[in-house]
């Protein structure tokens, strides 16, 4: 075992400091739910018959004995979205798998899945963010009947892991095993998709070359390949202990990937309180295995949403993470990988290249990895060095490849893309942002000019139709955070902005909304905090105003004269109004939701008063 980095130790030991607290209190329920023993013993024999009524006859003589394993699976399913269309088989192939191991399982619920993909730049997106708050409260309820013993959780996308992460830590006392679906194969080359945009907006190409390119690029079962918050994902559960090892990048509806499906279901039930190695999720996910996410998203390059989700994940198991400590990872973690929107290559590539294994071993060998961790392979993280393979009809594992297959999608630490992990905390009299920097070129790293002022990305839209955009400016979109419209993804103004920045503009981005997990070369000042709504200075921002983003300072200022600022006001915009697409239910969560730095949480009050200023 290599020593652990220092700044790795240090992050570590500061947050077990500032969450001493609350995570004694989070695992002194857990010891108290696990020492009611396994569940369905408190119920009654008509709960217990309501539970197995349905049941086949050979699960039901299991249910009825009370002394086998019953799993809850909760499942994102749904045929619309290619990412999740793959999981309707999977219900079946656990259960059967779980049979094999002595148990029984139950399919408990479905939650809902939305794709951020169908819904940019649209009047859905506002829903996007709170969908993982509902998926949390949903899986919460598929597991309400207290009739389960531990849980498979499938999902894949966005807003989607986290939620059920959030929600299973509820019920910490239960172990969860997470069951990806995997990336669909690779279609047209990333380069190409963006040249298509690029022209599509300049007006150079119609609407259908855009959509027959979209098409080629999103064109099969999995999830999309480039590696955005949905695949971020995939590798955040991987390098937290919570997939099998590589399961994370298996395409659909291979032999393989059943494979690692059916393993699953014969793991579970060895992780319960039936089985000999009982390994609750609450325990799995602590200071340890947060750093570990954080490590694994700076030194892949990925999605900036992970600074609000890892944040709202840690606050569900008792833990305090903020955004000081991935700017002081930032700065220790290698970036070792190049993949789309940081790189041509897309996530097969990676795979291909080496993949989960090959990045887990190199992080373990530099120290930047806690490897005494729990994980539900049982064995700690250097199992996470290794690979799958097929072997006598089932799953076996070998070492992942000592050398990377392409130098130029994953590098060992020894030789990798960039000396920190890419990601800035920027503090101003703006307000305190986060700045993703590994796909922005060094020279636009530090970006000032006026202001542009608009309320909200379609007005950013019209204006670059209309020729308005000139000369080097801060495109300032503000009234985009949880509390003002749900904080959508801003991902819409991507190709406008590059198109800008190609013709030799200097130009940058500034909003207390989101940008997508495929943010890419054009710098951005994201999630800045206070928003507007809650009276953040980015209001008080007029047309003209000399804005400076400097991401190597870690500084976002406006260079206004003090008693001038000050005298401002920064009246927040109406919000009362937002109906369609069913934006209205959502009023609630955008009332009660917390600041991006404590992961913009709707159901937490006493969480989320912190971070209002």
């Amino acid at each position: 075992m290599s020593a652990l980095n220092s700044a790795v130790a240090a992050v570590t030991q500061r947050i077990r400091a500032r969450s001493e607290t609350d995570r004694a209190a989070y695992l002194e329920r857990l010891k108290a739910a696990a020492e009611d023993g396994p569940v369905r013993t408190s119920l009654s024999c008509t709960n217990l018959a309501h539970a197995f009524a349905a049941a086949p006859d050979g699960d039901k003589a299991r249910l009825k004995g009370l002394q086998k394993a019953n799993v809850g699976i909760v499942s994102a399913y749904n045929d619309m979205l290619s990412a999740h269309q793959p999981l309707e088989r999977f219900p079946g192939l656990l259960k059967q798998a779980v049979r094999e191991a002595g148990g029984t399982a139950q399919f408990a619920g479905g939650v809902p899945a939305m794709c951020d993909g169908v819904t940019q730049g649209q009047p859905g997106m506002e829903l996007s963010l709170f969908s993982r708050d509902v998926i949390a409260m949903a899986t919460g309820v598929a597991l309400s009947h207290n009739t389960f013993d531990g849980g498979l959780c499938l999902g894949v996308c966005d807003k989607i892991v986290p939620g059920l992460l959030i929600g299973a830590l509820h019920f910490g006392h239960l172990p969860f095993i997470f069951v990806p679906a995997g990336p669909m194969t690779s279609g047209m080359p990333n380069d190409e998709k963006a040249r298509i945009r690029a022209l599509y907006a300049e007006g150079r190409v119609g609407r259908d070359a855009l959509l027959e390119s979209e098409a080629q690029s999103y064109h099969g079962p999995g999830t999309c390949t480039f590696y955005g918050t949905a695949n971020s994902n995939q590798m955040l559960m991987e390098v937290m202990g919570l997939h099998l090892p590589g399961a994370a990048f298996v395409n659909p509806n291979t032999p393989l990937r059943d494979a690692l499906t059916i393993a699953a279901g014969h793991r579970i039930t060895q992780l319960t309180a039936h089985g000999d190695e009982y390994t609750p999720v609450g325990r799995v996910i602590d200071e340890r295995a947060i750093v570990n996410g954080i490590v694994g998203l700076l030194a892949t390059g990925g999605s900036t949403n992970h600074t609000i989700h890892l944040v709202a994940i840690a606050r569900a198991a008792g833990l305090h993470v903020d955004w000081s400590d991935f700017d002081t990872l930032s700065r220790v973690v290698p970036l070792l990988t190049r993949i789309y929107p940081n790189g041509q290559a897309d996530i097969n590539h990676f795979h291909a290249a080496g993949g989960m294994g090959f990045l887990v071993r190199e992080l373990l060998d530099a120290g930047l990895l806690h490897e005494d961790v729990l994980t539900v392979s049982g064995e700690g993280l250097r199992a996470y060095a290794r690979e799958p393979m097929l072997a006598d009809g089932g799953v076996a594992w070998g070492e992942a490849p000592a050398r990377s297959g392409d130098a130029q999608v994953v590098r060992p630490v020894t030789d990798p893309f960039d000396t920190d992990g890419g990601l800035r905390v920027l503090d101003g009299n703006l307000g305190r942002a986060v700045m993703k920097t590994s796909a922005v070129h060094p020279d636009h790293r530090r970006i000032e000019g006026p202001a542009r002022v608009f309320d909200d990305q379609q007005a950013v839209l019209a204006a670059f139709r209309a020729g308005a955009l000139e000369g080097d400016f801060v495109c300032v979109v503000r009234g985009q955070g949880p509390r003002a419209n749900g904080m959508p993804e801003l991902h819409k103004l991507t190709p406008e902005l590059g198109v800008l920045q190609s013709r030799g503009q200097r130009v940058a981005l500034v909003t207390d909304g989101r940008m997508s997990g495929a943010s890419g070369k054009v710098p951005a000042a994201i999630h800045l905090h206070p928003e507007w709504v809650r009276g953040g200075a980015i209001g008080r921002i007029r047309e003209g105003d000399w804005i400076t983003l400097d991401a190597d300072a870690g500084r976002l200022d406006v260079d206004v004269p003090e008693a001038e600022w000050a005298a401002r006001e920064s009246a927040p915009p109406d919000t009362t109004v937002q109906h369609g697409i069913g934006r209205d239910m959502f009023a609630g969560f955008r009332s009660m939701a917390g600041s991006a730095e404590t992961g913009a949480i709707s159901f937490s009050p006493a969480t989320n008063n912190e971070g209002a200023s």
